[in-house]
């Protein structure tokens, strides 16, 4: 082979640090360069994800240009590098400066670490170990600083604040809410949020991580434990679709906090709330931790050879054909082929994990997405579909959210007006039973430039009203990498199938990726190894309308689980025997459930699970379950073993895995008919701390400004017409709820969230609503 000439990068400079050459792109900062070939340069203020601020003076290092020496020394982190610079980080002259420099970052810092949670990983001690002084000089009275309350979730003490303003960049530039900043100057520069509120970002949590010092720490965890106490153990968030990395922090096997593992494509270094705190839920007062079986109308402890028993012959009650099986979507792989397994072996084809689904006309499973995650914040132009992206999934969120900041154009279409980080470049905001129209009028826009409709949406297409935003949007979408997002609000939907119609043909006539938000963690695994009905077999809904004898619920919570928690009750209540794998037992469960068997939750058990890019991911047990509870699929499997069923034969996890094969799901073509609907239509979202069992018993969530209190929300001119007032009680059915006016809700809807102890058996999602004064 002959040798091929060399040809140098045009955008790649050469420059030396501490004697090492190395190569860095242009624009880089020598922080960049020092970083990349293993050179330590100490900072506070430098994030790598965040903007540059350059005012701690930290990284202050020896530069030489062509031959000279520049008389000062420069900070690393805001110095861009050039071609043929020699960086010198551990000169006497720079060394001098970052120990100066050190002396007065800690003149009024506290001598506090024996009681900050921040001892033994804190930046500010690690430094001040190599470059600070044995003995303070200063004499003088140290400042301090009074503490804000921001929440549950974060914990202050200001006066160790070194103003390295890395909460106020985050805070600005990734969470895009603006809620802390630098008041005064000088001593008197404080970080706060001015008025004493609490952060209200779904992103909270990682302030804590960003901050150097103890100034902000994490409030459930105060306390509790040293960091040399914990075991870090790798697991994944399974509150949504996305499967966060992150690390458990676990004492003799209990969980006392969360942070972000990184991970780039899929939640970089950043972590959501939701996934941070949920793990108080762990421990909640009604986790079960020991079988308990029904007798004679009492509930009583029991032995797991008798429990076990006692499910097998409640399964064999009835034929296989009166079963309904209903399965969580969080429900890992392993769990879900071994339902199936067992489902088969009891000769029943109604199996279904699409338990918040009310339009299955399509048999629509969750699909991975078509642009990757990573692949998101580099996008021109976005529609949402019936999204509330911002809470549904919030770091995919924070990826459009830093796409905006390049340019992108957002559009959406949905029943409420959705409180986005970001400015949209237009909205349709229309009455849950408009949705399907709204979309349809973009459609239009789609066929009029050029593109042909499918006949079965023709028809709709044709007859649809458009405007000039629908071509403005149609045309973004068609300027460059575009992705169509259809979120929860339009997945939950009861003409689902047409939103999904419609916004597939938006995305295939524009070149855009079409990115569907799974409805639970596992969505797009369970779908993957077939865990829907089979030939002959009922959804999920048709299994609560067609009520079965029999039912096995697994790690479902009825009614706030189901998409028609009222229907749910009812089924479970006229079942003859419902055999219950949860790891709570709450009041309503105990109520419908005739045996319940204690199963451990994610973080306690070895599982895999599908992310949205279609990446399974296996993750180990972390925690100790505590008492009995076992994992699901070792109950599961001493189940089947019990009622001598094939595919049970396996000794350990691997032999599962090994058995364990996909099964195609055939999608229909059917769109759900529809119905002419009068008067308000009822708006059900899940909220974003009360979307699974776990996260509704986690406290401090649940104390958060974003999990608001149970309303019935109306804009001020529907609530004139049925003469409702603001702050007034109303009745829907039973139920007595506060009236909230609210500007975000359209005409022609009310917006009820779901999965509220008051809420959860309210007529579903656009169901027509009556409200009367209570």
């Amino acid at each position: 082979m002959s040798a091929q000439p060399t040809t140098q990068a045009t955008d790649l400079l050469n420059i030396e640090v501490d004697g090492k050459p190395t190569q860095i792109r242009k624009g880089a900062m020598i922080i960049e360069a020092a970083d990349a070939i293993g050179v330590s340069i100490p900072r506070f203020c430098y994030h790598r994800k965040l903007p540059i601020a350059a005012n701690c003076r930290m990284c202050l290092v020896d530069v030489e240009m062509g031959g000279k020496l520049m008389p000062k020394p420069q900070p690393a982190c805001a110095t861009p590098v050039a071609e043929g610079m020699k960086v010198m980080t551990r000169s006497d002259k720079a060394l001098k400066f970052q120990k100066d420099v050190m002396e007065f970052l800690l003149i009024n810092h506290p001598l506090d670490c024996p009681i900050c949670d921040q001892g033994g990983e804190c930046e500010l001690q690690d430094v001040a170990l190599g470059y600070g002084r044995s003995v303070s000089r200063y004499t003088d009275r140290k400042r301090t600083v009074a503490d804000e309350n921001l929440g549950p979730l974060v914990a202050t003490e200001m006066t160790r604040c070194i103003q390295c303003t890395r909460c106020v960049r985050f805070t600005s530039e990734i969470a895009g809410t603006y809620e802390l900043g630098g008041m005064s100057r000088g001593e008197n520069l404080q970080i706060g949020t001015y008025i004493g509120k609490t952060v209200e970002t779904e992103l909270s949590g990682n302030i804590i991580d960003v901050c150097p010092v103890g100034a902000l720490t994490n409030k459930p965890f105060q306390f509790k434990a040293r960091a040399w106490e914990l075991i870090a153990k790798p697991s994944i968030g399974y509150h949504d679709a996305l499967g966060s990395n992150l690390w458990l922090h676990t004492r003799r096997g209990e969980v006392l906090r969360t942070v972000p593992r990184d991970n780039e494509a899929v939640n970089e270094c950043w972590l959501s709330d939701r996934d941070r705190y949920s793990h108080q839920g762990l421990y909640a007062d009604d986790r079960i931790s020991a079988p308990e079986v029904k007798r004679n109308g009492q509930w009583q402890a029991t032995s797991w050879e008798d429990a076990l028993q006692f499910a097998g012959e409640a399964l064999k009650k009835a034929p296989g054909s009166d079963l309904g099986v209903l399965v969580h979507p969080a429900t890992s792989n392993e769990e879900g082929d071994l339902l199936m397994r067992l489902a088969r072996g009891l000769g029943s084809a109604h199996v279904d994990h699409r338990v918040r689904q009310l339009d299955f006309a399509d048999n629509a499973v969750a699909q991975p997405f078509a642009l990757p995650v990573a692949e998101v914040d580099q996008i021109r132009a976005a529609l949402l579909v019936g999204s509330d992206l911002r809470y549904e999934m919030p770091l995919l969120n924070h990826r459009v959210h830093q796409a905006t900041k390049l340019g992108a154009r957002v559009y959406a279409v949905n029943p409420a007006h959705f409180d986005f980080n970001y400015a949209l470049a237009g909205e349709s905001i229309v009455a849950p039973q408009a949705m399907v129209d709204a979309l349809l009028g973009l459609a239009r826009a789609a066929v009029s430039a050029g593109t042909t409709a499918p006949a079965a949406l023709a028809g709709a297409i044709d007859a649809a009203q458009g405007d000039q935003g629908d071509d403005d949007a149609i045309a973004a979408l068609k300027s460059g990498r575009a992705v169509v997002i259809l979120g929860e609000a339009a997945v939950t939907h009861p003409q689902a199938s047409w939103l999904r119609a419609i916004a597939r043909f938006i995305a295939d006539a524009t070149g855009a990726g079409y990115n569907e938000l799974p409805v639970g963690a596992n969505a797009i695994g369970l779908a993957r190894l077939g865990v829907v009905p089979g030939n002959g077999g009922l959804d999920a809904q048709a299994m609560l309308a067609q009520p079965r004898k029999s039912y096995l619920l697994y790690g479902v919570e009825p009614p706030h689980d189901f998409a028609d928690g009222a229907a749910t009750l009812k089924a479970l209540h006229e079942a003859e025997q419902v055999v219950a794998f949860s790891a709570y037992a709450s009041a309503a469960l105990r109520e419908v459930a005739d045996v319940i068997l204690p199963i451990a939750l994610l973080p306690e058990i070895d599982a895999t699970l599908v992310n949205v890019d279609g990446l399974a991911q296996g993750v180990g047990a972390g925690a100790k379950a505590a008492g009995q509870t076992r994992p699901g699929w070792k109950v599961l499997r001493a189940l089947g073993g019990a009622l001598q069923l094939a595919g049970f034969e396996f000794d350990d996890l691997a032999g599962l895995r090994d058995g364990i094969g996909e099964r195609a799901v055939t999608p229909r073509s059917g769109l759900a008919t529809r119905p002419t609907a009068g008067g308000l239509t009822r708006l059900a979202t899940w909220p974003i701390y009360r979307s699974d069992a776990v996260l509704r018993r986690a406290t401090a969530l649940n104390a958060h400004p974003l999990n608001r209190a149970p309303a019935v929300r109306l804009n001020a001119l529907e609530a004139q017409r049925l003469a409702l007032v603001d702050g007034g009680q109303v009745r829907i059915n039973d139920v007595c709820l506060p009236l909230v006016v609210d500007i975000a809700v359209p005409d022609g809807a009310v917006w009820i969230e779901a999965a509220q102890d008051l809420t959860a058996a309210l007529p579903p999602y656009g169901a027509s609503i009556t409200l009367s004064k209570a």
